[in-house]
């Protein structure tokens, strides 16, 4: 029985696989001639001697790393952070089930749950803070405007599905 099974299944994509040895054996038949591949000239490449003098550039728009704007949006990801944290925990006691696989591992308790939103919110400060250090100030903000925007879609699925 487990051999018909087998043979059903396999012998389908064996035809299938020889139908494309068969047509991709012309293509690996063909010949390249190297005298094509060759330029018409070939010459050593001469010994290069450049001075490297150092290159400025525009400085980008600096401020400093606990700015309002900052200071705004790490507020904003920490309350939505709290928000997310309570809702999951209410879902999670009415029988819910935690849909984050990452999450998911701490959700066995409470001040696991707390520790897993708790870090969430001090990774992203870090993430920005590293961001902000090499001059990537958009990506900066960017990440803490991203981690609000998944904190408010958990939320509103909470709310919504509880």
């Amino acid at each position: 029985m487990l051999t018909t099974w087998l043979g059903t299944i396999l012998k389908p994509k064996a035809a299938v696989l020889l139908v494309f040895f068969g047509l991709c054996g012309p293509a690996l038949a063909q010949e390249v001639s190297f005298a094509l591949l060759q330029p018409a000239s070939i010459e050593p490449n001469p010994m290069v001697r450049a001075v490297v003098e150092p290159v400025t550039l525009p400085e980008a728009s600096s401020h400093r790393f606990w700015d309002r704007e900052n200071s705004i949006l790490f507020a904003t990801n920490a309350a939505f952070s709290t928000a997310d944290f309570i809702a999951t925990r209410n879902n999670l006691r009415n029988g819910g089930q935690e849909l984050n696989p990452v999450t998911r591992m701490f959700s066995g308790s409470t001040p696991g749950l707390a520790v897993n939103f708790a870090g969430e919110a001090v990774g992203v400060v870090a993430v920005s803070y590293l961001f902000h250090k090499t001059g990537h100030h958009r990506l900066e903000r960017a990440v803490s405007i991203l981690n609000i925007g998944s904190s408010a879609t958990a939320v509103a699925f909470d709310a919504v599905h509880h």
